[in-house]
C-alpha cells in the first residue's frame, strides 16, 4: 500500500495545477493497473496530508477548486514571494516590456503589427513572453496567412495586480504638465 500512496504522491506533485480525484484514480489505473474506489482513494490522501502536517515538512497538500495540489506552507509565502520578484525583474529585456505594453495596450494584436509599431523583429520578445506566460495566443486573425492573434494572460493580470486591460494606466494618467513635449492646444 506504501507504493500507492507514493504514486499518489507522485501524481500531485508532478501536476502542473490541481489535480482531482477522478484523474488520480485513471492515472493509477492505468499505471499501476490497481483499482481503488473512491473512498479508498480519500483515505490514502488523508494519510498523505498526514504526511505534511509535520513541522519540518515546507509544503502541504491542500484541497482547493475541487481538486488536490502541493503549495508551500504560508509560514514560507514571503521567502517564495521575494524569490518570485526577483526571478521576474531580471528576465524581462527592455525590448521585451516594451513589446509587452504595445500587445497589452492594443490587444489582440498579430506580431507584424507589433513589429511595424516597433520597428524592429519582435521573434525573441513575443516568445520571451510567451515562455513566462505573461501573453498568450488569443487565436488567428482573418487576414492573408492567418497569422496569430497575441494578448496578456491571467498571469499579467496577477503579476501587475489589475483586475483586466481597463485597469491598465490612460495617457491622461501618465502624461502631466510636468512631463509634456511642445504646446498643448486649447
Amino acid at each position: 500500500m506504501k507504493d500507492v500512496i507514493r504514486n499518489i504522491e507522485a501524481i500531485i506533485f508532478a501536476s502542473t495545477e490541481g489535480i482531482d480525484l477522478a484523474d488520480i484514480k485513471q492515472i493509477l489505473q492505468e499505471a499501476l493497473a490497481i483499482e481503488v474506489s473512491r473512498d479508498e482513494l480519500r483515505d490514502l490522501i488523508k494519510k498523505i496530508e498526514t504526511k505534511y502536517q509535520d513541522e519540518d515538512a515546507v509544503l502541504e497538500l491542500r484541497y482547493i477548486n475541487n481538486s488536490y495540489q502541493f503549495l508551500t506552507k504560508a509560514l514560507y509565502h514571503e521567502s517564495i514571494q521575494q524569490l518570485q520578484n526577483h526571478n521576474n525583474k531580471r528576465k524581462l529585456s527592455q525590448s521585451a516590456l516594451e513589446t509587452l505594453a504595445i500587445i497589452a495596450y492594443r490587444q489582440p494584436i498579430t506580431k507584424l503589427e507589433v513589429e511595424q509599431i516597433r520597428g524592429v523583429s519582435c521573434d525573441y520578445s513575443i516568445q520571451r513572453l510567451l515562455e513566462k506566460k505573461l501573453i498568450k495566443i488569443a487565436g488567428k486573425a482573418d487576414s492573408l496567412g492567418k497569422p496569430l492573434l497575441y494578448a496578456t494572460s491571467s498571469q499579467f493580470m496577477d503579476h501587475f495586480g489589475i483586475n483586466g486591460v481597463r485597469d491598465l494606466p490612460q495617457m491622461k494618467d501618465i502624461v502631466t504638465e510636468d512631463n509634456a513635449i511642445g504646446e498643448t492646444n486649447e
